[in-house]
């Protein structure tokens, strides 16, 4: 049977009590599909994305969903695909977990490089930085929310047929990862390899840095029509990311400028604090360089050989011959590697939907420059094998979707990862307490390579003391987002909110300095009663790097 007779048949189903009519299949993977739709109330075309898979079956998952796409149906901006409603219902007897997009009509970003690649070898300079600065702008919108993509890659971006560029997906990775109890085991890890931020490929907590990671693959990929690490199999790339330095990219495109290398390889630095504090200066930066030289056309040195990102799926669990695309459509979801987010399914007498009305400059980033004079250290990591994680190399596993646990990536067979586990150990601070003090986690002693703390990450203590309602239950809050914040502050808005149960590990971990929170349980977003908290534990930084 074909993929298209596997899972067409839902074609001409209903969601939502008749609400949603299933129209043209799209596209399918291993995960999820995607139809067009008919939305009988409002009388318009939406896409709708179901996940068909027995991630239905857990209840955990299908809140954290729910949840996420909440969240993202607050993020209004021109560059960001619409989620209009999200439910769950029955097919095939499954419940169904289903989110409802805005329809866009366009292609990803992937096709349109595929074209300029058999053109000219690669995107001209001047367009990718312009739509790089496009997607920066979405981020800009979402990371002022607090909500991180996670798995931005040419396949989450549209391109209209107006040339006007168009994010999706935010939040999905985010649910896949957080939301399953199956799921939820140390350093689980969602996103896709060849695009994925040294921390990400750790199983370390993650902020909107690493996201211009993310972006700035993406732009080297567009620049020079090839990705800067690939390999044979997903935990050879995603050691590379850790591991080695990518190609500088005028050595693939001769026509590249200074300003274009020194932008992509500080969006490229393994250690977050030396990549751009945040996509608003990131953006910045782009169209700055877009407008500070003449454009040339691309040009190629010979032998570089040109990649196309518009078939790389996202790390996930099916192997890549379970999730072929449907030959009606070409969608890229988040859990399958084909290649077009919406397609062209058949002429339509519109052309998709009004343009949102986009932000105007963003309010300051929270995501700000860490103070000090020096830059912190990169990760303190030795390799034990050269592992396989080229720059050049195409391999049969390029598109293999996988999902990266941290204790995967720390095999021996990528030895120098192994260090990274250690930060998820760690002795509990006999001083942890509900009280107001300024200190951070005490540490012992104070190792070569120590960071000191970064007071300026803090929590207002209105968080604590206001928490959102819960979606739920009017009598219950949910639990503030302590991450990445300074354990002084935290302590603070836990003694403003009268929470004494605070429990407080120390985890060796450099990166971010001594006293920054580095996990939280329960995890931000968790219901909670605040006349009956439950122990929050927190796992804090000591500023010394990894025994």
């Amino acid at each position: 049977m074909s993929q298209h007779g596997a899972q067409g048949h839902n074609a001409g189903r209903a969601l939502a009590g008749g609400r949603y009519q299933l129209r043209d299949l799209l596209g399918q993977g291993g995960m999820a599909s995607v139809h067009l739709a008919y939305d009988s109330v409002l009388d318009r075309q939406v896409a709708i994305k179901t996940l068909h898979t027995e991630l239905g079956r857990e209840q955990a998952f299908r809140e954290r969903f729910r949840r996420e796409a909440q969240s993202v149906a607050k993020l209004t901006h021109t560059n960001i695909v619409s989620v209009f409603d999200t439910g769950e219902d029955d097919m095939d007897g499954m419940t169904t977990p289903y989110i409802v997009m805005e329809y866009v009509e366009g292609r990803p970003l992937g096709s349109v490089l595929d074209e300029d690649v058999r053109q000219q070898g690669a995107m001209p300079a001047d367009k990718a930085l312009k739509i790089t600065a496009d997607v920066l702008a979405a981020l800009e919108i979402s990371h002022e929310m607090g909500l991180v993509h996670r798995d931005i890659k040419p396949g989450n971006v549209m391109m209209t047929k107006r040339g006007v560029v168009k994010v999706m997906d935010f939040g999905i990775a985010r649910a896949m990862q957080s939301g399953v109890t199956s799921m939820t085991q140390t350093g689980m890890v969602v996103g896709t390899p060849q695009y994925l931020s040294p921390e990400q490929a750790l199983g370390r907590g993650v902020d909107a840095r690493s996201d211009l990671y993310s972006v700035g693959i993406m732009l080297f990929q567009l620049v020079t029509g090839r990705l800067p690490f690939d390999a044979d199999s997903p935990l050879a790339i995603a050691y590379a990311h850790v591991q080695e330095e990518p190609p500088v990219a005028s050595s693939i495109n001769r026509s590249l400028p200074p300003a274009v290398d020194a932008l992509i390889t500080r969006a490229l630095k393994k250690n977050p604090n030396e990549r751009f504090p945040s996509a608003e200066s990131m953006r910045g930066e782009c169209l700055r360089v877009a407008q500070s030289f003449h454009a040339a056309p691309p040009s190629i040195v010979p032998g570089a050989q040109a990649q196309s990102g518009a078939g790389v799926g996202s790390a996930v669990f099916p192997p890549v011959d379970q999730a072929t695309p449907a030959p009606t459509g070409n969608v890229q979801t988040p859990y399958q590697p084909t290649p077009n987010p919406y397609g062209t399914p058949a002429p339509s007498p519109a052309y998709g939907y009004p343009q949102q009305g986009g932000y105007q400059a963003p309010t300051p980033s929270p995501y700000a420059p860490q103070p000090g004079p020096q830059t912190p250290p990169p990760y303190n990591i030795t390799p034990q094998t050269s592992g396989s994680g080229g720059s050049g190399g195409s391999g049969g596993g390029r598109n293999k979707p996988v999902v990266i646990g941290s204790v995967v990536v720390s095999l021996v067979a990528v030895g120098g990862l192994i260090a990274a586990l250690m930060m998820n150990g760690g002795e509990e601070d006999p001083q942890a307490g509900g009280g107001g003090s300024a200190s951070a986690s005490a540490s012992a002693t104070k190792a070569e390579g120590y960071r000191g703390p970064d007071t300026s990450k803090v929590i207002d203590k209105e968080e604590c003391e206001e928490p959102q309602e819960s979606y739920n239950d009017p009598d219950k809050v949910r639990l503030p987002n302590f991450k990445f914040k300074y354990i002084g502050s935290v302590k603070e808005c836990f003694q403003a909110a009268g929470w004494s149960d605070i429990k407080i590990l120390n985890v060796d971990e450099n990166t971010y300095g001594e006293g920054s929170v580095r996990d939280q349980f329960p995890p931000a977003g968790t219901d909670v009663d605040p006349e009956d908290m439950p122990q929050i534990t927190l796992k804090v930084s000591t500023g010394n790097p990894p025994s």
